[in-house]
């Protein structure tokens, strides 16, 4: 059994993406293929924004939409701390600092409460400027838009919408990647749209923030790529990884999304009330990048874990340490009382296999050993 099965993927469309690389070889265009722009422009109509502009990976979208807001030392960016090291490396990267915000326990989530609070708390303290938040819209559901947006308003901050985990969820009919003042979304090969290798985006409506952004995947180019009218990265997406990425495109739009949908239904008539099952708002709608479960304790986390290897079915922890905690962020001042939900998940969560084409019978088989060994 797989935790996320890209191998029967690639055989239901071994034909399709075989034949895309065929192609890709045979013209020998490996970089700035027709097929980038083609599936850019696929991907922003699917988002339903007028711009996307791939890049090299996910790490890069975000710090790409950093460089050209000018995010800088002296910024704060408000980051949830219980999400992957990337969100609030690209900060630090650019000299600014994270400030962390526990996570709503439900959703796992950016908590828009906490969120305020942490904003008043940084501008009265006065040491750094805030500028940015990046909600992260963890295990394919998208974070709380509707009230992140307002508080962002009242506090005059620009929004960065890190979706890598969440392409294909949606609120109410609007789907991610297009939410805040600029998206992010990876296409590394377990993500909801995953490629064959590293590869991401940037979605955006804003014309200028596209051209900047253009600029500075290439070098900071202007006109052509010998003259550079700015210091930039080298972060593009290929061919070959641009033409899987068209065939899969479609088959995420025709069954994959719903069927992770279907899977999670199954998940939640078998284990309602043996655990703590995905809670998902009214409204809102996951790619469910991950199936995560809440356990009563540690003890029995790492208890199941063990036994469900034991029975060949993978599991994984996301994750095990929150951000605050990182050796890399040591430096920043924090204190624990604030990160008490993230603490307590980051002892208690466990994801379980999921993607489009896990049979019935080996969903039957995780609740069965889920059920005997917590109950």
């Amino acid at each position: 059994m797989q935790f996320r099965d890209l191998k029967k993927q690639y055989q239901k469309y071994k034909h399709e993406i075989d034949t895309a690389i065929r192609e890709v070889l045979l013209s020998a265009e490996y970089i700035g293929g027709r097929q980038v722009s083609e599936l850019e422009e696929q991907l922003a109509e699917y988002v339903g924004v007028k711009h996307c502009i791939s890049c090299a990976n996910g790490t890069e979208a975000m710090t790409l939409v950093a460089m050209a807001w000018g995010v800088k030392e002296g910024d704060a960016v408000f980051v949830p701390d219980f999400t992957f090291f990337s969100t609030g490396e690209i900060v630090s990267f650019q000299g600014a600092t994270p400030i962390f915000v526990d996570v709503d326990r439900d959703t796992f989530n950016l908590d828009a409460t906490k969120l305020e609070k942490a904003i008043q708390k940084t501008v009265k303290e006065g040491k750094l400027t805030p500028g940015v938040v990046i909600p992260v819209d963890l295990f394919g559901l998208p974070a709380n838009y509707p009230e992140i947006e307002k508080i962002a308003r009242k506090y005059n901050l620009l929004v960065l919408e890190d979706g890598a985990q969440g392409f294909g969820g949606n609120i109410n009919g609007q789907r991610a990647c297009s939410f805040g003042d600029a998206a992010t979304t990876s296409f590394f090969p377990a993500k909801p749209l995953g490629c064959y290798g590293d590869g991401g985006a940037v979605f955006t409506n804003d014309d200028e923030l596209a051209q900047l952004i253009k600029s500075l995947k290439v070098h900071g180019k202007g006109d052509n790529k010998y003259d550079n009218v700015r210091i930039g990265l080298n972060s593009r997406l290929d061919t070959i990884q641009a033409a899987v990425l068209k065939v899969k495109l479609q088959a995420f739009i025709n069954h994959e999304l719903e069927d992770v949908n279907r899977v999670s239904r199954l998940y939640n008539e078998g284990l309602e009330g043996i655990i703590e099952i995905p809670l998902i708002p009214e409204g809102f709608y996951s790619s469910f990048a991950q199936y995560t479960i809440k356990l009563k304790s540690n003890e029995q986390r790492n208890n199941l874990k063990d036994k469900l290897k034991q029975k060949g079915i993978p599991s994984m922890v996301y994750y095990t340490k929150p951000m605050h905690q990182q050796g890399a962020f040591a430096n920043l001042e924090f204190d624990e009382n604030d990160f008490k939900v993230t603490n307590e998940l980051c002892n208690i969560v466990l994801s379980l296999p999921m993607h489009p084409y896990l049979s019935d019978q080996d969903i039957e088989t995780i609740i069965r050993e889920v059920m005997l060994n917590t109950c």
